[in-house]
């Protein structure tokens, strides 16, 4: 199943609640939510305490990307603040394995991030340990970025070797997500969209989220009917 996440850095945050609202009603399947240190990446976004204060406007999933040099430190706060599930990068300074512990020590699903010029196969020790890998398809930091076709090679080679094994974890994808380019993300093997300011710019973001959602899915019946 194909899900769309729109991501709320491309929002009106004086209105933070009411875009939650929006977007929940626009029918999006996740919340996605950048957290940023400024040194991670260079960009602040929002911390643990707003998250809080946003969760009772939806109770769809919150999928929370943290993007910070040393996320371990932070698993207990996002738990708290009602993250459902906590994306940290592969690039970052906390243990791998310690870093996942703690967080389905909290009953949320752990999921693993890497940058576009970090090799997808760093990733694969970690097949079967998360629930979901992110693939940045830009480089993490700012929103509105062009999408970078060369990093769906990461995902074709994930989803393979997902397959391969027998695994089922998702594949998500960040950056660039548009009309455009969900479709070659979708064919080539990635099953959860963030997209931004394609969904908020958009005069009907219902309709757009729907239009994201059936673009996705062509893409892979064209896929699945060429083999």
């Amino acid at each position: 199943m194909f899900k769309i996440a729109p991501s709320m850095l491309s929002c009106d945050f004086s209105q933070f609640g009411q875009e939650i609202i929006r977007m929940d009603k626009a029918g999006a399947d996740l919340i996605h939510l950048d957290v940023m240190d400024g040194h991670f990446v260079p960009n602040i976004s929002f911390g643990a305490s707003v998250i809080k204060s946003i969760k009772a406007y939806s109770d769809k999933t919150f999928d929370v990307h943290l993007m910070l040099q040393n996320p371990l430190d932070f698993i207990e706060d996002f738990a708290k603040a009602g993250a459902d599930i906590l994306t940290f990068n592969l690039e970052a300074d906390s243990p791998v394995y310690e870093t996942i512990a703690a967080i389905r020590s909290y009953g949320i699903r752990p999921a693993l991030s890497i940058k576009p010029a970090t090799c997808v196969r760093e990733l694969y020790p970690y097949i079967g340990e998360v629930d979901m890998f992110l693939i940045m398809t830009v480089e993490p930091g700012f929103g509105g970025q062009s999408f970078m076709p060369q990093t769906l090679d990461k995902v074709r080679a994930l989803r393979d070797k997902l397959l391969d094994g027998g695994f089922k974890a998702d594949i998500e994808v960040d950056g660039g997500i548009n009309l455009e380019t969900i479709g070659s993300a979708a064919a080539a093997g990635a099953n959860i969209f963030v997209s931004g300011s394609t969904i908020f710019a958009a005069q009907d973001a219902k309709a757009m989220i729907e239009k994201l959602r059936r673009a996705a899915q062509n893409a892979r019946n064209s896929v699945v009917g060429g083999n």
